[in-house]
């Protein structure tokens, strides 16, 4: 099978025999992905902060 042929196939897949979600639904849980995206970025920043000032303290008791 050649890649053009592949890639035909796939389009005609993609067009024929997928099922997409509405627009606007489609919006919706691209929102959605941000915000838990946004949310878990802080949550991740906090986490790190918290080790690394104790590991900087703990690193200091030794100085």
């Amino acid at each position: 099978m050649s890649v053009i042929n592949y890639i035909k196939e796939s389009f005609e897949e993609l067009n024929t025999n997928m099922t997409w979600l509405p627009k606007a639904e489609a919006q919706k849980s691209t929102v959605v992905v941000a915000i838990f995206t946004i949310i878990f970025a802080v949550a991740v920043f906090a986490v790190d902060s918290v080790f690394q000032n104790g590991l900087d303290r703990f690193f200091n008791m030794f100085n």
